[in-house]
């Protein structure tokens, strides 16, 4: 079963399962194509954007966990 941690980086999120986009797009993360991306967990990328890494993490896992 695939799951994310708070040190995922965002694009490997979205390389397990493109439908993962979603979650960064409800919480106004709509940079998901930026290089920051690319190199920013969850968990920075939830700092800069004012949002629960923790809540974030555990919506994308139960998403995975349906799959």
């Amino acid at each position: 079963m695939k799951q994310v941690t708070k040190d995922t980086i965002i694009i490997d999120v979205l390389q397990m399962d493109e439908g993962t986009a979603k979650f960064f797009f409800e919480i106004g993360m709509h940079c998901l194509g930026c290089p920051s991306a690319s190199g920013e967990s969850i968990e920075q990328a939830c700092a800069v954007h004012g949002v629960d890494a923790d809540e974030l993490v555990n919506k994308i896992n139960e998403y995975l966990a349906d799959k």
